[in-house]
């Protein structure tokens, strides 16, 4: 047996404090960045090593004409993560599936070594904040960390031959060992690494084995375009998973007209304030789609943090990555609290067809999992479907590569050597001489497993992916829709279309309605006026001629006219805000130069790639087929309408001439109340003082009007009161009772006839 003992460069006894300050040159900080990238990676190949091979002798190599009575695998994930522990379970099954079926490998058995990567101190740099900051700080560290535990992982699995590896699970551990097994060509079939940047030109020995996240977004681009929506806003974890993802997704909305209006980059370890902070930020922009592209970790700290802070209210649209559905489908169900905060919201899952093989492993999960857990047994995600499938899609690729007379042998390269001086003793890496045969048969396996038709594209990519679309709602979800790369979003699983003729006209694409954040069924704008926006400023020109395509309004900063009236109707079609500014170019003397308002756009006065001009061709499209631009046009340009219109571009607004008849009638009326009032006044004058003696002819007019005016301040109860008393005295005899009128009118009738007696004795005389 022999054993690898590595040894690394000293490290010097410096220590820092948080207070020091230290100053690096060039060439210094320089040849630390190599030296820390190149112990980075070679002893990266420690962790693989454990894996490849433990045959370390120059010169000798496995050979067997036969068949081994095993074959050793790897894998390499976080045992205790929401993938992690499903994946766990399912490699398992699948290793015990495979060993009890003599026909898929003729009597080999597989024997699978797994790693925890919570447990590895590079794992844990690789995976966590330190290792994105090539610091002289983090590089000491660092190497204190490996120089700890070298001899641990140098002696675990010296004796192991493997041929490959399942895993990473992390699109960041994917980056670092990937270069690694391109030197030692041992095949990394990983069923969690969804960053869309692992490429096969770069990366020839990372084999994908679950969906890629490149067609994740191009699901999510669909979406934000079948609902309309232009601006989105990403949450993302600021790591290669994330800033890849999210690179990938802008994108794919650039080719639907969209794009992201604002990146909100997370840590990848953020705490609750640090969220807080981010989210308030993002509270004032205009655009109400936000996009979570994070881990099952955290993702869940995010919408708590939002419904805190009312971003799950009405008007908002949330989508999550498929991250929430992996949660949902493990942790199920949630608490109460969680499922209040993702009320309404879309999520995607990696989708599977319904087959009698994953229904019968739905059956038997419960009971593979019912030991595995502490609180009991967990529910089944997409990543553990995929990891089963990895596991039989590697069977078969051996089975392959057997058959084609291959064998398991390693070798040396005098190269690894070089690299570093043989201070690491490099030289004794081995590489699997059989790495390409076995690559190539596991691109070419053509299997049906519990996700389907399971095969690769030219571009190592799964054969036809496919997600469905989710919405949550009350306690569990609702599935909307689905989308696949063959026939865009559809009410129809993925599997009924793939017989008809691929179709992605806008008419073809559909999803079910959503119950989105509020809770409402009423699709939201996806914008709001923002509180820190800036208006656009649009240039008009100040015509003399043609008036009524536009004018403006005499003593206003208004314009009206046909062109204005078409640009009001496409603003307001908009998916999104446009405060503007209307500002007349112009003196409106004379017609100004249009050529120096063109020559102005040209100068920089438009934003570049701006898609208003698009949008707003397409909006005035839409006047032209709902018939408003004909309805505009017959106001405005019409012979009949231009003449009617002629006075409304510059009386159009309330002024005082505008009340003139209203005033004349008024005057009117209140005339004629006051001349009736006061023939109404001389009438009562006169009744009132006409039973009076007459005046001496000493009384002069000026007493009969100051008379007058007396009467006529007085109240006319005064007045009346006044008359009766009169009345009475010039009648003393008058009595209040019934017999008074009775005795009143013997005297009058007495005399009556007194007077006619002596008209007679005067007729006599004469």
């Amino acid at each position: 047996m022999s054993y690898l003992f590595l040894e690394l460069p000293d490290i010097p006894n410096t220590t820092f404090s948080s207070s020091s300050s230290r100053v690096l040159t060039g060439s210094d900080s320089g040849s630390i960045i190599r030296q820390f990238a190149m112990n980075l990676i070679w002893v990266s190949v420690l962790i693989l090593l454990v894996f490849s091979n433990g045959h370390f002798s120059n010169g000798v190599s496995t050979n067997s004409s036969n068949r081994p009575e095993e074959v050793k695998i790897g894998s390499m994930f976080a045992f205790n993560s929401a993938t992690g522990k499903v994946a766990k379970v399912a490699l398992e099954a699948a290793i015990e599936d495979v060993n009890s079926n003599p026909a898929i490998l003729g009597g080999t058995k597989l024997n699978l070594t797994m790693h925890d990567a919570n447990f590895s101190g590079f794992m844990g740099m690789v995976e966590g904040k330190h290792f994105r900051d090539v610091e002289y700080l983090c590089y000491m560290e660092f190497l204190k960390c490996l120089k700890n535990q070298r001899r641990t992982l140098a002696l675990k699995f010296m004796e192991s031959e493997t041929v490959a590896i399942i895993g990473p699970q992390s699109s960041v551990t994917a980056h670092v060992v990937s270069h690694i097994a391109n030197e030692l060509q041992v095949p990394l079939l990983s069923f969690a690494a969804t960053d869309p940047t692992l490429s096969s030109l770069q990366y020839p020995f990372f084999v994908r084995t679950t969906q890629n996240d490149q067609f994740q977004m191009a699901a999510i681009a669909e979406i934000v375009d079948y609902y309309e929506w232009r601006d989105v806003i990403v949450f993302y974890a600021d790591d290669d998973f994330g800033r890849n993802g999210i690179a990938a997704l802008s994108d794919e909305l650039a080719g639907k007209r969209c794009q992201i209006s604002y990146k909100a980059p997370l840590d990848p370890q953020p705490t609750r304030t640090e969220i807080m902070d981010v989210l308030v930020k993002v509270a004032l922009a205009e655009s109400r789609i936000l996009v979570l592209h994070t881990n099952p970790t955290w993702g869940l700290d995010v919408l708590s943090v939002g419904h805190y802070l009312g971003m799950m209210d009405r008007g908002y649209v949330w989508i999550a990555t498929n991250w929430l559905s992996t949660v949902l489908d493990t942790d199920s169900p949630l608490s109460s609290e969680s499922m209040d905060n993702i009320q309404g919201l879309i999520t995607l899952r990696m989708y599977t067809p319904e087959s009698e093989l994953k229904r019968n492993f739905v059956s038997r999960w419960k009971n593979l999992t019912t030991h595995q857990m502490a609180n009991g047994p967990f529910g089944l995600n997409t990543y553990g479907l995929y990891a089963y499938d990895t596991v039989w899609l590697l069977a078969h690729a051996i089975d392959a590569f057997f058959s084609q007379g291959g064998n398991i042998s390693f070798s040396n390269d005098s190269r690894l050597s070089e690299l570093n001086g043989g201070n690491l003793h490099l030289d004794a890496l081995n590489i699997f001489d059989g790495g390409k045969l076995l690559l190539n048969n596991i691109l070419n396996v053509n299997l049906t497993g519990l996700t389907g038709n399971m095969r690769f594209c030219s571009d190592r990519s799964l054969f036809r992916p496919a997600f469905e679309v989710i919405n949550v709602i009350g306690t569990g979800v609702r599935t909307i829709g689905y989308w696949s790369n063959y026939s865009g979003l559809s009410v129809l699983p993925p599997e009924t279309l793939y017989s008809k003729p691929p179709n992605r006209s806008s008419s073809s694409q559909n999803l079910l309605p959503v119950m989105w954040p509020g809770p409402t069924t009423q699709k939201p704008r996806g914008w709001v006026f923002p509180n820190n926006g800036r208006a656009l400023k649009i240039g008009v020109p100040n015509r003399v001629s043609y008036r009524e395509f536009i004018a403006e309004v005499p003593g206003t900063e208004m314009f009206k006219g046909y062109c204005i009236d078409v640009f009001t109707a496409a603003v307001n079609l908009l998916p999104y805000a446009l405060p503007y500014k209307l500002i007349p170019f112009g003196d409106g003397v004379k017609n100004p130069s249009c050529t120096e308002l063109v020559r102005l756009i040209t100068a920089g006065a438009f934003p570049r790639d701006s898609p208003l001009a698009v949008d707003m061709s397409t909006a005035i499209l839409k006047l032209s087929e709902n018939g408003e631009l004909q309805r505009i046009h017959d106001k405005w340009l019409m012979s009949s309408a231009c003449s009617s219109q002629g006075a409304t571009l510059t009386v159009d607004r309330l002024q005082l001439k505008s009340f003139s008849g209203l005033f004349i009638i008024c005057g009117l009326a209140c005339l004629l109340a006051l001349l009736v009032y006061f023939v109404k006044m001389v009438g009562q004058y006169i009744r009132h003082y006409s039973g009076e003696e007459p005046e001496s002819s000493g009384s002069s007019r000026s007493s009969h009007f100051q008379t007058f005016l007396t009467f006529a301040d007085e109240k006319e109860a005064d007045v009346e009161s006044r008359s009766k008393r009169r009345q009475l005295e010039r009648d003393p005899n008058r009595s209040n009772d019934g017999g008074m009128e009775s005795t009143s009118a013997a005297s009058n009738r007495r005399c009556t006839e007194m007077a006619s007696n002596r008209s007679v004795s005067f007729g006599s005389g004469v």
